[in-house]
């Protein structure tokens, strides 16, 4: 089926922001992170994202209510979007040699708010962008191209990180900037060919009516029996799976230490992580079109537990890259399925408000994942038993999502 104009934009958008998921929540902010003399453990790092997560959190169903109104929703991806990018480039101000690792931090935090802010809306728009038919479909291509892609940036960051050395800040601090320029790049076919057309016609006191339509709305969420139950299974598996993302880096440098993995070596693991999950993610969407996105979000699910196991067992490089495979299968698929799977089952013309508490849910549940793994490893001492402790998550997430009906064609929202 031949992809439009409108949603080759959407999913550009996919390739842009990937870079900074990949970059730098995942590889390069870790390692600088730790570069700071004046910095514990890597480990911490946990802590700051529960943080950011935190306040996205409190924002999200906010915004996505107020979002709802005609020619909202652009105007607040834009401006979320637009944080996102500048604060990133700003990482590359805060050297590890000026040893102010709060400053870096706070650049951090911002960006992951506009990260996350923009996302909002940018998952809210694939209700305009496509049909319900087609929203597996593109949802998965999103995700697969976005790996892809942020291959190209990520990979010159690397290049020149081996040139002017691992152990040095500026390879790095340039990466960042790469990364903003590739996100800002992206971002443009996104503002200018997606239009929002479902939404609530203007009226007077937006803000007022948007909290009491939020208000309604959550005081009535049960009554969405089928968005409820989602949301409730989604909190818990999609914790698991943001922490992992969040915290790779940091598990395996803590478990491993630094002379038995260099740092080069462990963000070409990554990069090659990125193209395997390219194909898989279009794979999980092409098989949920024959077996349903209900089984194959199990199969992600399922797929997740496994490697946690297997990764409190990891004692060399390659174990990390076999694992990594394992989550590269499953990483783009279940994200993907998750938001067309929620996508179908929620109000068109609300789909800001709904979609604000996704990501409310999936917020919230990431700042227990990289929370707990930092606990674990304050109390035990031993970051390896940090990677178990997640593992709950998954398997009440399994346990909620097998309650949900086979055929969301048939589910009704109102």
């Amino acid at each position: 089926m031949k992809t439009t104009r409108e949603e080759r934009s959407w999913i550009l958008y996919d390739c842009g922001n990937s870079a900074y998921s990949m970059a730098v929540t995942t590889a390069l902010l870790p390692i600088v992170f730790g570069m700071f003399d004046n910095v514990g453990n890597s480990m911490d790092l946990g802590y700051f994202n529960s943080m950011a997560s935190i306040i996205v959190a409190i924002l999200s169903p906010i915004l996505g209510t107020i979002a709802d109104y005609k020619d909202k929703k652009k105007r607040f991806f834009i401006f979320f979007a637009a944080l996102g990018i500048m604060t990133t480039a700003a990482l590359a101000l805060v050297p590890p040699s000026s040893g102010l690792w709060q400053i870096l931090v706070l650049f951090y935090v911002l960006s992951a708010i506009g990260f996350a802010g923009s996302n909002i809306f940018y998952d809210a728009f694939l209700v305009d962008v496509t049909s319900d038919e087609n929203m597996d479909r593109v949802s998965s291509r999103g995700f697969a191209f976005g790996y892809i892609a942020s291959v190209i940036p990520f990979g010159i960051s690397l290049a020149l990180i081996f040139v002017l050395g691992d152990e040095h800040a500026i390879g790095y601090q340039i990466g960042f900037i790469i990364t903003a320029l590739w996100w800002g790049l992206l971002t443009i076919p996104m503002i200018k060919d997606v239009k929002q057309r479902y939404y609530i016609e203007p009226e007077p006191q937006p803000v007022r009516n948007s909290f009491k339509r939020l208000i309604s709305t959550f005081r009535n969420i049960v009554s969405y029996k089928v968005v409820f139950i989602f949301l409730l299974a989604y909190f818990f598996y999609i914790d698991g799976v943001d922490t992992i993302i969040k915290m790779v880096v940091p598990y395996a440098k803590s478990i491993l230490g630094e002379d038995a993995m260099d740092t080069f070596t462990l963000l070409g693991i990554l990069l090659i992580i990125q193209i395997i999950a390219f194909p898989c993610a279009i794979l999980y969407g092409n098989l949920a079109k024959k077996f349903g996105t209900r089984k194959m979000i199990t199969v992600g699910i399922i797929t997740y537990i496994i490697s946690c196991i297997a990764a409190y067992f990891i004692s060399s490089v390659w174990h990390i890259f076999i694992l990594g495979a394992m989550i590269g299968s499953a990483q783009g698929g279940i994200q993907a399925l998750s938001r067309s799977y929620f996508a179908k089952i929620v109000p068109k013309e609300k789909s800001n408000e709904f979609f604000g508490f996704y990501n409310i849910f999936g917020k919230f549940a990431a700042i227990v994942g990289p929370a707990l793994m930092a606990v674990t490893t304050t109390l035990t001492g031993n970051a390896r038993l940090s990677i178990l402790s997640i593992i709950p998550l998954f398997v009440i997430g399994f346990i909620v999502f097998l309650i949900l009906p086979k055929d969301t064609s048939r589910v009704s929202v109102e």
